[in-house]
């Protein structure tokens, strides 16, 4: 029963996870160098994440700032932050390369909104998936008789415990991200 409910709570937590990776991702009118996660330069012909690549920090508010380890790999650097279509566009000085945070429109702000919440559900739906596939472990257990049926109701009231649990947390994410993006 322990093991059930622990691969319940390892599944949960990595849809969480994966939901503030996501929305870490969504921009705000701040400036986050995790908008540049996922992006891969050609270092010497092999694809490298950016961040392995250069130094990233946000001197301002509204400005990052990609400062290449060699000088000669800022054009390729440049061109990864284009193709990667994350809507920034990169200003080169031939020293380091600024990208600047534009503020946002409102009508911006409300489909940023929606997309947040759109990824919140999406992680209710991934945690419940996990308290489904547990109890239906849960149930099989007790129908082969490896378990009682008490034992299978508490283990079931238990999943159903942590599931509200990480809903809450869901909720609190999703709703400290609003904020985030609604702050002008």
């Amino acid at each position: 029963m322990e093991d059930i409910i622990d691969k319940f709570e390892k599944g949960a937590e990595n849809a969480l996870t994966a939901l503030k990776g996501q929305l870490a991702k969504v921009r705000t009118g701040r400036a986050n160098v995790a908008i540049l996660d996922g992006i891969s330069v050609d270092y010497y012909g092999t694809p490298t994440p950016l961040n392995q690549v250069a130094n990233l920090s946000t001197p301002e508010p509204r400005v990052i700032l990609v400062q290449a380890w060699e000088k000669n790999l800022l054009p390729d650097i440049e061109k990864a932050i284009i193709g990667a279509n994350i809507g920034l566009t990169p200003q080169n000085d031939s020293k380091v390369i600024r990208l600047s945070i534009p503020a946002l429109t409102e009508d911006r702000r409300k489909e940023l909104l929606k997309q947040a919440r759109k990824m919140g559900e999406e992680c209710k739906i991934a945690i419940r998936n996990q308290r489904r596939d547990a109890n239906e472990v849960l149930k099989k257990s007790e129908k082969a008789k490896k378990i009682s049926e008490d034992e299978s109701k508490r283990a079931q009231e238990d999943v159903q415990k942590h599931t509200d649990d990480r809903v809450k947390e869901v909720d609190t994410v999703i709703s400290i991200k609003e904020e985030e993006i609604m702050t002008v």
